[in-house]
């Protein structure tokens, strides 16, 4: 690919991910972009992406192959590896020589080496505090990666995190708004409840709230519930 082509696809990339940010989108999808570009643009030979799940373990999420064999070699090391290593201290970690890995990390070792593999990058998909996972850079010959290509995968690492942390900031968004628009209809029933009680009781607003509250709790219900049915008229509380 020439200098160019390089670039415009860098720029296009960016712009990818960047819409992100406000558009909807699937997140498989825009990590399957972000590797395949990755492959495109930079002298790597295979990448993935592994991302955390709730308790805290990696999964693979996206890779430029489903061969079983790379697979299993993700997952190895995201049980001991550079990838853990890098998700665990929030810091790119790279292997210019997988031949010289430490020895608890034979069995990632072993199976790179099989697979034809010779060098790793991990990079960390984080901000600030908060690391998400980490993005794997694998190539077939030995040696440190171009600064500039670290660089820009660190980058699309980076565009990739906020838009995760934004759709889930999103989606927070929208639960804690359906929760304020149900408090809300409850807060009408409840003001219904206490208008019929009222009445029905010859009571002060007052006194008809504190006895559809008795008797949601000592009923084990809920306020929204209890004046719902006396709204309804399917609840009489007794005088």
């Amino acid at each position: 690919m020439s200098d160019v082509g390089r670039e415009t696809r860098l720029v296009r990339t960016f712009a990818t991910l960047a819409d992100s940010l406000t558009a909807d989108f699937d997140v498989v999808d825009l990590l399957q972009t972000l590797v395949d570009t990755c492959i495109d643009v930079f002298d790597v030979q295979a990448a993935g992406i592994l991302l955390a799940d709730q308790g805290g373990h990696l999964e693979l999420i996206s890779s430029t192959s489903e061969a079983t064999t790379l697979v299993e070699m993700m997952q190895l090391a995201a049980e001991q590896g550079p990838c853990i290593a890098c998700f665990r201290s929030g810091a790119a970690v790279s292997l210019p020589q997988i031949a010289d890995a430490p020895p608890e990390w034979s069995q990632f070792r072993d199976s790179a080496i099989e697979q034809g593999f010779a060098a790793v990058d991990a990079l960390p998909m984080r901000l600030r505090d908060q690391t998400l996972g980490t993005l794997n850079l694998l190539r077939t010959t030995p040696g440190s990666a171009p600064e500039d290509d670290l660089l820009a995968a660190q980058g699309f690492a980076d565009v990739a995190t906020i838009g995760i942390l934004n759709q889930r900031y999103l989606r927070e968004s929208a639960v804690v708004a359906t929760q304020l628009q149900r408090a809300l209809q409850s807060r009408v029933l409840i003001e219904q409840a206490k208008g019929v009680i009222s009445h029905t009781h010859d009571v002060a607003i007052d006194v008809a709230f504190s006895l559809i509250r008795q008797y949601a709790r000592s009923h084990g219900l809920t306020l929204s519930v209890t004046a719902a049915r006396i709204v309804d008229r399917s609840l009489q509380i007794p005088r």
